[in-house]
């Protein structure tokens, strides 16, 4: 992947693009906001046509749900959200299929929680789903699972859940689209000459205390969660764009120089995972491997089960490993691709043989380069 050392939509190889709900549904009727999803799946339509991969993370599952059910109240108790999710997520799911269906372009639904890009089996699980449907030309369309969350309905947990999905695929760009076209430095609903901030580099505490609290209405997410939202997506190297959805073709106005704020990462995916693994994970295992594993290692190459020699203590898919040479000199640290037992079981032996020992088809490789930092 190519490093996009600046923020431009148009040159990014991967797109997570979150849009929220009071862009999706009528605030008075619930009504879904057809023609605002057609518009902004042409926009997704014209950046697949020229080779990007993008990732819709969408809100609006509860709000168009409250209708069939009659939920009228505008407060509802935990159970009733829930229920309301379940209810409008098939009509959501749909409605998106139905929009960039048009372009010839299939919809994969895919439901997370917070606690998925935080436990590591499920973080794997759902990256290497994400993966796939995106190299199959797919269009995930996720959405926080209201009907198992709790917390999370109540904090407008979609924008953060957009920046850690941008994370765990290592998207060059996430753009939040919402009411609001950027971060200003105080309200501009309250101030009209506001100072509007086009980029952001550093979140600190000045910058904090621009953020404004959520407006009312459908959408549960205001300012705070937005910054929240871009620490995350800077720390792994992703540039994030608060941009204005309530026109129509809003991508391709972003494209086009429409005003927004742009908090800009200073690393790029690759290296911010790097970082991540190297400073980060302390390991839990060890594996040996022989000269030949070590010279394809220092020329860049991933490290396959036949370069293994001996497997030093138990971890799981996932977890940190330490990888040494046959004096025992480190040669450095990656994420082992399997356990410990399955590790054991395939040592030594060639990546065309595992589907045999194992009994499923894994991957090819122990550690994969993108998930390894040598020592220099």
């Amino acid at each position: 992947m190519v490093a996009l050392t600046t923020p431009d939509i148009a040159k990014a190889e991967r797109v997570v693009v979150k849009i929220g709900s009071v862009l999706l549904v009528d605030e008075a009727t619930g009504a879904l906001h057809r023609s605002w999803l057609d518009a902004v799946c042409d926009d997704i339509a014209a950046m697949r046509a020229r080779g990007q991969d993008v990732v819709v993370v969408t809100s609006g599952a509860i709000a168009i749900g409250r209708g069939p059910l009659n939920l009228t109240s505008q407060s509802l108790r935990l159970e009733e959200k829930q229920a309301a999710a379940a209810t409008g997520q098939v009509r959501l799911t749909q409605a998106y299929q139905e929009s960039l269906g048009r372009h010839d372009l299939t919809v994969a639904q895919v439901l997370l929680t917070v606690d998925d890009t935080e436990d590591r089996r499920r973080f794997l699980n759902a990256r290497t789903t994400l993966d796939t449907l995106l190299q199959l030309g797919a269009i995930p369309v996720i959405n926080e699972n209201d009907t198992v969350a709790t917390t999370e309905i109540r904090f407008g947990d979609n924008d953060r859940l957009a920046a850690r999905v941008a994370a765990m695929i290592g998207a060059d760009a996430c753009i939040l689209l919402s009411d609001v076209d950027g971060l200003y430095a105080s309200d501009p609903t309250d101030n009209p000459d506001a100072e509007h901030r086009p980029q952001v580099k550093v979140i600190d505490d000045a910058v904090r205390a621009m953020a404004a609290t959520a407006k009312p209405g459908h959408g549960t997410g205001g300012m705070v969660t937005k910054l929240m939202a871009a620490d995350i997506c800077m720390a792994a190297g992703c540039h994030m764009a608060i941009a204005l959805g309530t026109v129509m073709r809003p991508l391709d106005a972003l494209e086009n120089g429409a005003l927004c704020t742009w908090f800009v990462s200073a690393a790029e995916p690759r290296a911010a995972r790097k970082k991540w693994i190297a400073g980060t994970l302390n390991p839990t295992g060890k594996l040996v491997v022989d000269d030949g594993a070590a010279k394809a290692l220092s020329a860049g190459k991933s490290l396959l089960p036949a370069g293994v020699i001996d497997i030093e203590g138990e971890f799981g898919r996932g977890d940190a490993v330490v990888i040494v040479g046959q004096d025992g000199s480190i040669l450095g640290k990656g994420l082992s691709a399997f356990s410990a037992e399955d590790a054991r079981r395939i040592k030594g032996h060639r990546s065309d043989a595992l589907e045999g020992i194992l009994g499923y088809q894994g991957r090819s490789e122990v550690v994969h380069r993108d998930d390894l930092v040598l020592n220099t």
